[in-house]
């Protein structure tokens, strides 16, 4: 199993919108990075990651996920309405993919950026990393047993 971080912006799609959804499902779609993209299409069911509210006055990790749906085309990049139309994107080569995930449960209060900083032992997450803007980036076992126990006493 692997282990991720997914960036959001809680104005665009946020862990309560992923919980409020039918089943707690939704898909993962407008990632336009080809790392992030290349990142997503590594993810296999089961795999876990933290749900990272970004660009946010208070940003951090807002819950924990779970994939459902391996790596498949995104179709909001064929869709010329959509935020994410992609004009190069085609339905028979893809170049975008999304994947579904699942609401397992949230930390309350959340794990904010200032307290993953404070730790010596995530001095090399990538999310910490000055001038990272991936949206999709894996996360290291040692930092997600760390990290949930950060959370351990926050789980709801």
């Amino acid at each position: 199993m692997n282990h991720w971080l997914l960036k959001s912006e809680p104005s665009t799609f946020s862990i309560d919108d992923l919980r409020k959804r039918p089943r707690r499902r939704e898909h993962w779609d407008g990632v336009r990075n080809y790392q992030a993209r290349n990142f997503m299409r590594e993810m296999r069911c089961g795999d876990l990651g933290f749900f990272y509210h970004s660009s946010c006055p208070e940003p951090g990790i807002a819950g924990i996920v779970e994939v459902i749906r391996e790596a498949h085309p995104d179709p909001s990049a064929l869709n010329p309405e959509s935020p994410y139309y992609d004009p190069r994107a085609r339905a028979n080569d893809p170049r975008w993919y999304m994947v579904d995930v699942e609401y397992r449960h949230e930390f309350d209060p959340f794990i904010d950026l200032r307290e993953l900083r404070a730790h010596p032992e995530l001095e090399n997450m990538t999310i910490l990393r000055r001038g990272n803007r991936l949206s999709i980036t894996p996360v290291t076992i040692a930092e997600w047993n760390f990290i949930n126990a950060l959370g351990a006493d926050r789980k709801r």
